[in-house]
């Protein structure tokens, strides 16, 4: 998988992406756009793409992490109840704070997500039989009892609406001012990336780590709040993109092996590729409609996570 392939193809995608849409602006008009055109480029467009990149860049990343971090390759923010938990921090920062900004919202779903995410890690030391498929299991169930208990506190304070809305991860309603808050993740993935050795260590168990001097605790809680971060800033802005930090990581692993530092860029590229593709696909199957990004993203992400189910059955993994 070489990285100049999935630039090229990010590139290309992107571009095509800027020209979808109802109101067609076409590649030949480039240099002679109307001021409507300019503003459709400005407001709505051009932010489309770059929440893209972000979002399918980071929620991959912090897929790649909590697979290294919990040694097991079907875990991620998905099945891990780290969106779940970002959502009901999201619910309970409306419900504490009527006119709750999004900085507000995020810090809150920000530390609901860490919370989560901490938990589950503490689930899986308590778990003895920690059978690959077992495990993400266990995260789906704890993920179920958070949004049920986000869904009983949103029915009881007639939230529903607000709820179902966090469920559907959507690009539709980006704009120029309402996805900023993307950005925040950017400087974490950077740390990401600072941090990718000792991830790796990290991910080979408590007591080989600390036979090589490295502070396992220090790391491990880095790894969570990079994740914790990264994903309440995506569900706060877009919503839920399921299967996404999933399947981007394993797939990167079938051609370039286990080593985290090297995946990072490969994962990055990947994810916002893999998303700016369902994207487009769900803006020109139904055109002049659109399909959600979580339910395209779901629909493939879901068949590709079958093949990866079965390609391990078939090595006897």
């Amino acid at each position: 998988m070489k990285k100049r392939y999935l630039i090229i193809a990010l590139i290309i995608l992107s571009i095509a992406s800027i020209f979808i849409g109802v109101n067609d602006i076409k590649p030949t008009d480039i240099f002679n756009l109307t001021d409507e055109q300019i503003q459709i480029l400005i407001i709505s467009r051009i932010p489309r793409v770059i929440s893209i990149i972000i979002a399918g860049t980071s929620i991959s990343i912090a897929g790649l992490i909590m697979q290294q971090l919990s040694r097991n390759k079907f875990v991620s923010p998905t099945t891990a109840g780290t969106m779940d938990s970002a959502r009901l921090g999201i619910l309970v920062a409306i419900m504490v704070f009527a006119d709750a900004s999004p900085i507000q919202k995020m810090i809150v779903a920000f530390a609901f997500a860490l919370l989560g995410t901490f938990i589950f890690m503490k689930i899986l030391e308590k778990i003895k039989y920690k059978d690959t498929i077992f495990v993400p299991l266990v995260g789906l169930m704890f993920g179920n009892i958070i949004g049920s208990i986000t869904t009983f506190f949103a029915y009881k304070n007639n939230l529903i609406q607000n709820v179902s809305s966090w469920l559907e991860g959507d690009f539709s309603l980006i704009l120029k001012g309402q996805y900023e808050l993307l950005y925040v993740s950017i400087p974490f993935v950077l740390i990401a990336y600072l941090y990718a050795n000792q991830f790796t260590v990290a991910g080979m168990g408590e007591e080989f780590s600390k036979n090589l001097g490295l502070n396992y605790k220090q790391v491990v809680n880095i790894g969570l709040v990079i994740v914790a971060l990264i994903t309440s800033s995506v569900v706060l802005t877009v919503g839920t993109i399921p299967f996404l930090g999933l399947v981007v990581p394993n797939i990167v692993a079938i051609y370039n092996g286990d080593h985290l530092k090297k995946n990072l860029i490969h994962t990055a590229l990947l994810g916002a590729v893999f998303v700016m593709f369902c994207d487009i696909l769900g803006r020109i199957i139904i055109y002049p409609y659109e399909i959600s990004i979580s339910l395209t993203v779901g629909v493939i992400g879901s068949a590709i996570f079958v093949y990866l189910l079965m390609r391990r059955k078939a090595y006897g993994l």
